[in-house]
This record gives structure tokens, C-alpha cells and sequence, in this order.
């Protein structure tokens, strides 16, 4: 069993919350992390490097010099591939299909807890009672942050309707926000720091999160 400490705004031990490590994978799986990172980083690939045939290229086609008469072996149009400035032999037009894989659903979830496991057995987790603000503030948030330790690289994971908070961190120097219910290992793994309200951890753990994002669509 896992006690992820609660801090309250001003960096003050005042709860602690109990997390099973069965929930997440019971350890830290390296090999299943790593597949799913680069499942996720691949499938992010855009897929618009490309090469032009002979017949993309900008051109005349008109012949360059007549077939005989001139000594010269036969030559076609500027566009052939044996020209500078020509198309390609073997032309490859790539898009991010090409590059795309995929996983399993239950092996994706699976990773993306796993991760947060990872993250709770370094303790890089700072779970605060609440991240409620009367309107957006990045100051306010910063000294969040400072309080709780926050030194390095930051991702801030609230609930979909918390958008002062939200608002309140995407301006800080190395802070990304998510939604909780679209935490996933590529963007736990790619953060030093994870920051959540306990609502929104909890949420996290006992898969409500998704369940309130369906019934909202």
C-alpha cells in the first residue's frame, strides 16, 4: 500500500491518501512503458516526409534534343530520373499511417497506470486537497508549485470543468496541463513532476473520470 501525501495550497502535509499498488500493475513494468511510449510518440508522427517521381517534379516534358543527328546518346525529358533536379526512381510518399502502431485497450490502460505507479514509487506526485481558484491566476498557482517543490518539468492534471486552474498554469515556464481523464504514460513519462487535486486522483483510481467524460459527450 502505497500513502501519497495530501498538501494543502501552502505546501502543509494535512491528509494522506492510500493507493493499492494492484490497481496500477502491483510494479513497475519497464517493458510494457516502453512499448506503449513509443506507440504513442509514433502515432504522433505526422508523416509528411516525401519524395516526388518524375512525374511530381516542375518540368517540361518536351524532349531535350532530337533522337539522332547529334552524337549524343538519346535523351528524354528534364524530369528523368537520371537528371539532376529530377524525380525520384523509387518516389515514397509516407503519411502518419505508415507510421502508426497500436496496442491493445487493456494493455494501454494497464500502461498508463503503470506510469503513474512509477511516478508514485519516486515520489514525484504532489497531490494537493483542492486546485479551486475564484478566477485564474498564474501567481497564485506558481507559489503552488514552489510550495509543494516543483523544480523541474511539471504536468498539472485536473478535471475538465476546473478551467481556472487550467488557465491559471498553462503560462508557467515548463508546466503543461491535462485533463485527468486523458493522463497517459507518454505525458507522465515526458514530466519530472505530476500535480493533482485529490478529487481528481481519486477519480483517476477508481475510473469515474472517464465515466463522467462519456456521459457528458
Amino acid at each position: 500500500m502505497i500513502e501519497l501525501p495530501i498538501y494543502n495550497k501552502k505546501g502543509k502535509q494535512v491528509d494522506t491518501l492510500n493507493i493499492d499498488e494492484a490497481m496500477l500493475g502491483s510494479e513497475v513494468r519497464p517493458t510494457l512503458l516502453k512499448q506503449a511510449y513509443v506507440m504513442f510518440h509514433s502515432n504522433r508522427r505526422q508523416g509528411s516526409a516525401r519524395t516526388k517521381s518524375r512525374g511530381m517534379v516542375e518540368g517540361s516534358t518536351r524532349k531535350i534534343y532530337k533522337q539522332k543527328g547529334t552524337g549524343n546518346a538519346r535523351m528524354g525529358q528534364v524530369r528523368s530520373n537520371i537528371r539532376k533536379g529530377g524525380g525520384v526512381t523509387f518516389a515514397k510518399t509516407r503519411t502518419h499511417e505508415h507510421f502508426r502502431k497500436d496496442m491493445p485497450k487493456k494493455m494501454r490502460q494497464l500502461a498508463n497506470r503503470n506510469a503513474l505507479l512509477a511516478k508514485l514509487v519516486d515520489g514525484e506526485v504532489k497531490c494537493i486537497v483542492d486546485l479551486d481558484f475564484a478566477k485564474p491566476k498564474t501567481t497564485d498557482f506558481k507559489a503552488i508549485l514552489d510550495a509543494v517543490g516543483i523544480d523541474r518539468s511539471c504536468l498539472v492534471a485536473v478535471d475538465s470543468e476546473n478551467r481556472n486552474a487550467a488557465v491559471s498554469a498553462r503560462n508557467i515556464e515548463h508546466v503543461d496541463t491535462i485533463r485527468v481523464d486523458q493522463l497517459n504514460v507518454f505525458e507522465l513519462l515526458n514530466h519530472r513532476y505530476l500535480v493533482v487535486d485529490k478529487a481528481s486522483m481519486e477519480a483517476f483510481l477508481d475510473g469515474s473520470a472517464w465515466k463522467k467524460e462519456e456521459e457528458a459527450a
